[in-house]
Order: structure tokens, then C-alpha cells, then sequence
């Protein structure tokens, strides 16, 4: 991993979006064209060789990295996006989060049993929406080889979530937040 300084770019918002929250606003490292391709090769770089044929990523910060890790990687991206968005037939998967329950689904024709998935997002907090994620590429009969995360708010403990349904895959983050 490089020694690019990340944090200094994220700016931490109180009571957001509800009273006791802190918001953890990484937009600024979206702008700041040196930290976006550093982040985005560095994950890349971290899966490059290992057989991955697709990235997942979560709807909506997960397509701004998902998306440019597959094309780094050279591989197809699949997004997981909200009810009701994707026109054809869908798998959807529900899960719970920080403040609340949603889903999210892909279309069902968009993973076969022959990919090897890398679920890629912004941000793991408590790791449900990483687990409907893979859960996801799996219904479409995919293998999941790998998280990553720019972001991860250790103080929730995602990777324990996310070890109750995958505990041999590997989990990658640039940024932890203790």
C-alpha cells in the first residue's frame, strides 16, 4: 500500500443524516484527482492476478469505485442498484443498516457460475449491504473472491458481520476508522 494520506481529505459531518451521527464525507477524495487514482489502483492493484472476472458494487457511492477498479482490472462491472431501477428480471436481496432495512438487486442475467466477483464499495460500516451484495452475485451462481472498501468504520465491526457469511474471504480496505 502506498503512504498517500487519505484522511486528510475526508470530512467528518456531526449529526448527519440524524442526531449522534458522524458522517464521514469522502467526496473531497473523489475531486482530488492524485487520491482518486491512488485509491482506485491501489485496490485494483491488491486483486490484480486473482482471477477476478467482475466487480459488484453497491448503488451509489460503490459505482464511483467499483467502476474504475474493473477497469483497471480489465474485468466487467455489475451494479447493484436500488429497487425498481433495472429493467429486466432481477435477484434482490434484503438487509439491514446503520439506521433502517433496504435491498438491492442485479439483473438476473449479468453473473454466471464461471465469474469470480470482487464486491467493491466506498464505505463498510456494519457490513450488511456488503452481505446482500455477495449474497447477490451469488444467486446469480457466481463466486465471491474477495471486499474491498476505501472506508471501513472499525468501531461497528463489519468484519465480524461479514465473517458469519464468508469467513475465508479476504476483506481490503484502504482507510480505517477505529
Amino acid at each position: 500500500m502506498s503512504d498517500f494520506d487519505y484522511e486528510k481529505l475526508i470530512i467528518s459531518i456531526p449529526d448527519y443524516p440524524e442526531p449522534g451521527v458522524i458522517f464521514k464525507d469522502v467526496t473531497p477524495l473523489f475531486d482530488d484527482p492524485q487520491a482518486f487514482q491512488t485509491l482506485v489502483d491501489e485496490i485494483a492493484d491488491h486483486f490484480m492476478g486473482r482471477g477476478i472476472t467482475k466487480v459488484v458494487g453497491s448503488e451509489a457511492r460503490g459505482f464511483l469505485v467499483g467502476a474504475p477498479v474493473a477497469y483497471k482490472l480489465g474485468v466487467g462491472f455489475v451494479p447493484a442498484r436500488k429497487p425498481g431501477k433495472l429493467p429486466r428480471e432481477t435477484y434482490s436481496q434484503s438487509y439491514s443498516l446503520e439506521y433502517g432495512t433496504d435491498s438491492l438487486e442485479i439483473h438476473k442475467d449479468a453473473l454466471t457460475p464461471d465469474d469470480v466477483v470482487l464486491v467493491c464499495d466506498d464505505l463498510v460500516a456494519t457490513g450488511g449491504t456488503a452481505v446482500a451484495t455477495a449474497k447477490l452475485a451469488e444467486q446469480g451462481g457466481a463466486k465471491v473472491a474477495g471486499f474491498a472498501f476505501m472506508m471501513e468504520l472499525c468501531f461497528l465491526k463489519p468484519r465480524e458481520e461479514l465473517a458469519k457469511d464468508y469467513p475465508d474471504t479476504e476483506v481490503f480496505t484502504l482507510i480505517k476508522v477505529k
